[in-house]
């Protein structure tokens, strides 16, 4: 009989409930027990992605999650744990990738259209896994109480009856409504699915768990499913929270010395970068919005963006280019990232089309001499890089190594001489420039480099191996002694 894995699935009442980050500890808690464990999303959401290995020897993209839960797991992230990529470009479009590649024909048909072949892509990766592990901690998407959506949900619904999984269902308790959220779900699963669900889980409760009694064993009367877990609420575990970050106040730890603004546009990607300057003592994150949140900011950062016309155009319409160029003027230190770079220079031109609208042309915020057009195939390789000689307030970066990733449509040329080549591909292309205070590279990940903390900001934050065995041990202690041998080792 063929090996088969067995598999977890990890349902939210909603997004950002907590799927993420709970797949994520249990991976560490099985792997850290010696189970060959691998996470699995059918389908991702997001517009946070990492570089891993594709399946003929490239490169590839899947999102940040899957990334992180690899990781923790113990493994190498492959394109076989995400194996659907969905990068949202506008509120109606997003762009498909299948096992980590565009595919421009997928991302322009409609949903349900589509959904067939998705989902054999995804049963594909997921049969592979199987064979392969001895057990699959596989994350949903939204909820699994999507009546609309469920003859085509392939991600919750038919994931779970592929891999014969067992279920969680969790709730952050933290925003109110819960029990009926958990109620809600379970009475509108499928017949077929409702055994499976083995317990509900209450992420990010905040107090003494006994007065929530005596819900939890009502909501069990009423359902025959019991809470496994009541999980307290842990702002500052490390891990990436993906889009969360933005719902945030201003962000740090200790007392405020620096304030470090994140420009928000609507098509923001790849911000989870930037949570480990979160954790440096002293830093303040603000994502701003508007002018006014970069008055007296001591750096203001141009992160990645999926459509960078929409977003530079966004920008001018808030002034906040005016304010990005005051801030400049003055001396203030700027750095833009991949989108976020290709704004600071002088052109962006996109003729066909492929960063948003046929015949995008116009100038950028002017702070960099470059010129950006847009181009068919996408640039994404993992970047192991180090920095030239800088000067100015990026004068601690010289010299400095570090891993990062390039995912980008744009070609970027220098104008001028002004623009000094700072930083090098490991085939040796320039993919960072400076003037002066103004800094643009085409690696992602750099303030993730424990090399780049200490050289900007004289800190260290906690590794990754720690931060994973952090959240183990949190959600160890959550669960009824005894639940997580049952569901993951039984």
């Amino acid at each position: 009989m063929e090996k088969k894995a067995r598999a977890l699935i990890v349902w939210g009442t909603t997004s950002g409930a907590g799927k993420s980050w709970l797949a994520t500890a249990l991976c560490r808690w099985a792997a850290r027990r010696g189970v060959d464990v691998a996470p699995f999303k059918a389908q991702n959401m997001s517009n946070n992605a990492r570089v891993v290995p594709a399946l003929d020897g490239g490169w590839g993209e899947i999102g940040a999650a899957q990334y992180f839960q690899a990781l923790a797991s113990g493994l190498a992230p492959s394109v076989e744990h995400n194996p659907v990529l969905l990068k949202p470009e506008r509120d109606t479009a997003s762009q498909v990738l299948l096992h980590g590649r565009v595919e421009p024909g997928l991302s322009r048909a409609g949903w349900r259209e589509r959904s067939e072949l998705l989902a054999a892509t995804a049963r594909d990766s997921l049969e592979r896994l199987q064979r392969r592990h001895e057990l699959l901690i596989i994350e949903g998407a939204g909820s699994p109480a999507e009546i609309n959506l469920a003859p085509h949900d392939y991600v919750n619904l038919q994931t779970a009856r592929w891999a014969e999984a067992r279920a969680l269902l969790v709730s952050d308790i933290d925003r109110g409504g819960s029990f009926a959220h958990l109620y809600g779900t379970w009475a509108l699963l499928p017949d077929d699915l409702k055994p499976q669900l083995q317990g509900f889980v209450l992420n990010r409760f905040r107090g003494d768990p006994a007065l929530l009694a005596p819900a939890p064993q009502q909501l069990e009367e009423r359902t025959g499913v019991p809470t496994l877990a009541v999980v307290p609420m842990w702002r500052d575990h490390g891990l990436p929270e993906e889009d969360g970050m933005l719902d945030e106040a201003p962000i740090g730890r200790g007392p405020a010395r620096r304030r470090i603004a994140i420009v928000a546009y609507p098509h923001i990607s790849n911000l989870d970068e930037f949570q480990p300057l979160a954790r440096v003592e002293g830093l303040r994150l603000i994502w701003a919005r508007d002018a006014a949140a970069l008055e007296g900011v001591d750096c203001i950062i141009l992160p990645g963006s999926k459509q960078v016309s929409g977003d530079l155009a966004w920008l001018r319409a808030r002034g906040l280019d005016a304010a990005i160029a005051r801030h400049a003027a003055a001396g203030g230190p700027v750095i833009g990232v991949c989108g976020g770079l290709q704004m600071l220079g002088q052109t962006l031109a996109d003729p066909e089309g492929h960063d948003g609208d046929v015949g995008f042309s116009a100038p950028g915020l002017g702070l960099l001499p470059l010129a950006t057009g847009f181009v068919a195939d996408k640039h994404v390789q993992p970047a192991r890089v180090c920095f030239g000689a800088t000067d100015g307030a990026w004068h601690a970066l010289s010299g400095v190594e570090a891993a990062g990733y390039e995912i980008h449509c744009g070609r970027t040329v220098a104008l001028s001489d002004a623009a000094r080549p700072v930083l090098h591909d490991p085939a040796g292309l320039v993919i960072g420039w400076q003037r002066g205070n103004v800094l643009g590279v085409y690696a992602h990940g750099l303030f993730e480099s424990p090399n780049v903390l200490h050289a900007l900001y004289g800190d260290t934050v906690p590794t990754l191996q720690s931060v994973f065995e952090g959240l183990a041990d949190h959600v160890e202690a959550a669960f009824t002694p005894g639940t997580l041998e049952r569901l993951l080792l039984a």
